[in-house]
Order: structure tokens, then C-alpha cells, then sequence
């Protein structure tokens, strides 16, 4: 690639804004998944018998229902990064890509 074309991409300030937004983002959400994920897992080791609680008369403990919790707030997570990225963070990318191309 062109070393001065990645130079003004680099440099151009709103390469910048996307940059901080894209990466504070993605540290949110690593940081939602870990607590969400770690806590289910912290559950498992230090409290089985919360999680080993009968709901109701059927065989369904309570630990089935936030086990499948985790992967949906994954798939909630992902989505939502995906819709993100593909209205702020690709109108910015093309921006930038416009103005460095100038």
C-alpha cells in the first residue's frame, strides 16, 4: 500500500474517532462478557447449591436457565456490535476513506 496514503489515513482525525470509539467499544463489551461469563462460572464453583435449586415440580434446576442466559446475552452482545459497526463505525470508515483519498 501507499506509505503516504497510510500516512494521511493515520493521521486524519476523523481515522482517529473511529479508532477510540471502535476500541472503547470493544473493551465495553469484553468486559460485559467477562463478568457475565466469569460470574456464571464463579457460581459454578462456589455456589452449586443455588444453582442445584429445583424450579417448581419438573427436573429443571435453576442453573439451566442462566447457563442459557450467558448464550443469549452472547448472542445479544454480538448483535448489537454487529448492527453498531455496520451504522456508526462503517459511515465513519468511509468518511475517512474519503477524505484521505482527496
Amino acid at each position: 500500500m501507499d506509505e503516504d496514503l497510510v500516512r494521511r489515513i493515520a493521521n486524519h482525525p476523523q481515522y482517529q474517532a473511529l479508532k477510540a470509539r471502535r476500541t472503547r467499544f470493544g473493551w465495553i463489551l469484553t468486559l460485559l462478557m467477562l463478568i457475565v461469563y466469569y460470574g456464571f462460572i464463579m457460581l459454578v464453583a462456589f455456589n452449586k447449591p443455588f444453582l442445584a435449586q429445583r424450579l417448581g415440580e419438573g427436573v429443571m434446576t435453576l442453573g439451566i436457565p442462566i447457563g442459557f442466559g450467558v448464550i443469549l446475552f452472547t448472542i445479544a452482545i454480538t448483535t448489537y456490535y454487529v448492527k453498531r459497526a455496520n451504522a456508526e463505525f462503517d459511515t465513519l470508515s468511509d468518511a475517512v476513506a474519503k477524505g484521505a483519498l482527496k
